[in-house]
């Protein structure tokens, strides 16, 4: 049997075919702030010419996990591993530009049971060699990079061919589905019986639920439907010791919540093979909705009213004032852009920011709400425009990072990252991180456009998320990135913020995690793994096991 072959392509984002040409207006835009380079300057490479360490995986080891799998589930060509090595951070891609991979997995293994699962680590385990898991591949914090260090040799295995919907359970309102199942694919047979998830990363097309749970995820729609950590009700897990088996409770009080240890754990006690999940009937409407703002302060104010007041429309999404010049200048010089500017101009609005909303549910409950929210957006001086911002909006969420390919490819570096925060902290915050990144690069001579933008919204406060552009210091990228992420990562340390909202912590978060929950915590969850991973082959060097590595 074949092995089921990667979604994304090896080099970037997505699948090809879908890269298009920077617009114009971002172009002149980039090129004003950032002094980007024309051209193309760092294209990808053939798949043939990466270099990778030669697989070394101590034949008796191999031999063992052909006897369980099956030599047809076993991979270590060249491509195969290229596409398991890294994922798609910033620096996974600026090093698969460059062709040399200083780490890669011995060999890609595709487990088709829980019970191999088990095995395949009992095995591994045995022999010392490190693992790890791998879903869709779009970690963007170092989440899935190959450790191997001191152990005999080193695995990926996908959960590619853990891919059934195992059941819907009308009446509870849940879902139980294996770790490998697609987003799209969990979607369309949700849909099929009349209900969603409503979980909707960006990531979506190419990730899976197993990545979500091992990652804490957070979609687009969480502010109406929940983050996934707030969806699981039960679990399986395999660990080195032995399988964690947790079943499906809507509540309990029998001690700390064990299912919340291992959501979010990133591979690092175990393996998530099964998930049960809470699901929603699907809205009978979808309320598109959207206002400028004349800063940022408005903007914020509006959308703390509406979450505290219980309103919780399911897209919310605030563009500071950089991220709404960024998409105003993709519209070009044209006419709609031109109507847009002098309408805001006319109303006093000369630093506008970009609301989008949706609002989902019954029709008569979701024209309310939306008519709730308009009051408040008035209140707070916002100008409406109607929804077709946000179904624009819409209709392009999942393509964002093929942009990203292209400015590489062009010589400008694209970074992101995001921190949540109290409502109180969230304005100086906003404000402190974008300084210190700006900072950070001007003093390597590479000035940065930072954008920003409120995407998830909580009673007590709200995430930041953002986007740094900078032209490229060519062969330094990597310490590029490093002075921005540092910039970055110490400022939102400093200012009250998490060191991740969504994106998870993987290696490049590694470092903080001790300044943010303190050195005790960071030792109970190493006491946690020492139980279930006592070799310490589970996905080594991620989240707890992080010393200054950045």
């Amino acid at each position: 049997m074949d092995t089921p072959q990667p979604r994304m392509r090896w080099w970037g984002w997505g699948e090809d075919g879908h890269d298009g040409p920077v617009k114009p207006g971002a172009k002149k835009m980039l090129n004003k702030v950032c002094g980007r380079s024309a051209g193309v300057v760092n294209p990808p490479i053939d798949l043939d010419d990466v270099q990778l360490p030669a697989p070394a995986l101590p034949p008796e080891a191999f031999a063992r996990i052909a006897e369980l799998l099956g030599a047809g589930h076993i991979r270590d060509d060249h491509a195969r591993r290229v596409s398991h090595s890294v994922g798609r951070s910033t620096p996974d891609l600026i090093r698969l530009r460059s062709g040399v991979l200083s780490s890669a997995p011995d060999a890609v293994l595709y487990p088709g049971t829980d019970a191999e699962v088990d095995e395949l680590l009992a095995i591994c385990q045995e022999e010392r060699i490190s693992v790890v898991p791998f879903g869709g591949g779009t970690s963007v914090v170092g989440g899935i990079e190959t450790v191997r260090g001191e152990f005999s040799g080193s695995v990926c295995i996908s959960l590619a061919r853990l891919d059934e919907v195992v059941d819907i359970d009308e009446e509870s309102l849940t879902v139980t589905v294996q770790a490998g199942v697609f987003g799209p694919d969990l979607e369309e047979r949700l849909q099929a019986v009349g209900f969603t998830l409503g979980h909707f990363p960006q990531s979506f097309e190419f990730s899976t639920v197993g990545g979500w749970v091992a990652t804490r995820s957070a979609g687009q729609q969480s502010t109406g439907y929940g983050r996934i950590d707030a969806k699981v009700l039960g679990l399986r897990c395999s660990t080195p010791t032995g399988p964690v088996e947790l079943r499906p409770s809507p509540a309990s009080a029998a001690g700390p919540d064990p299912r919340q240890l291992i959501v979010g754990s990133e591979g690092t006690l175990g393996i998530i093979t099964e998930v049960t999940l809470g699901i929603s009937r699907l809205p009978e409407v979808s309320l598109p909705d959207a206002w400028f703002f004349p800063d940022f302060h408005s903007g914020a104010a509006a959308l703390r009213e509406m979450e505290q007041t219980g309103l919780r429309p399911d897209i919310a999404r605030l563009s500071d004032v950089n991220e709404t010049a960024f998409g105003l200048a993709q519209l070009g010089s044209g006419v709609q852009r031109k109507g847009v500017l002098a309408v805001l101009r006319a109303r006093g609005i000369t630093t506008p920011c970009l609301l989008v909303l949706r609002y989902d549910g019954q029709r008569a409950s979701a024209r309310m709400r939306r008519a709730d929210g308009r009051d408040i957006a008035k209140r707070h001086k916002g100008v409406s425009v109607g929804g077709s911002p946000e179904t624009m909006w819409e209709k392009h969420r999942f393509s964002t990072p093929y942009l990203r390919d292209q400015l590489l490819t062009e010589g400008t570096l694209v970074d992101t990252l995001e921190t949540s925060a109290p409502w109180s902290a969230i304005e100086q915050l906003h404000d402190s991180i974008g300084q210190e990144i700006e900072e950070s690069l001007a003093k390597r001579g590479t000035p940065a456009l930072v954008l920003c933008h409120i995407s998830h919204l909580y009673s007590t406060g709200c995430s930041l998320y953002y986007t740094i552009f900078a032209r490229q210091e060519e062969g330094r990228e990597i310490a590029q990135w490093k002075a921005l992420k540092t910039a970055a990562s110490d400022a939102i340390i400093a200012g009250g913020g998490t060191i991740t909202h969504h994106h998870a912590t993987g290696r490049d978060h590694a470092p903080w995690i001790p300044r943010e929950t303190g050195e005790l915590w960071v030792r109970m969850l190493r006491a946690a793994k020492a139980e279930a991973d006592p070799v310490g082959i589970m996905n080594p060097g991620k989240l707890m096991n992080g010393p200054d590595q950045l």
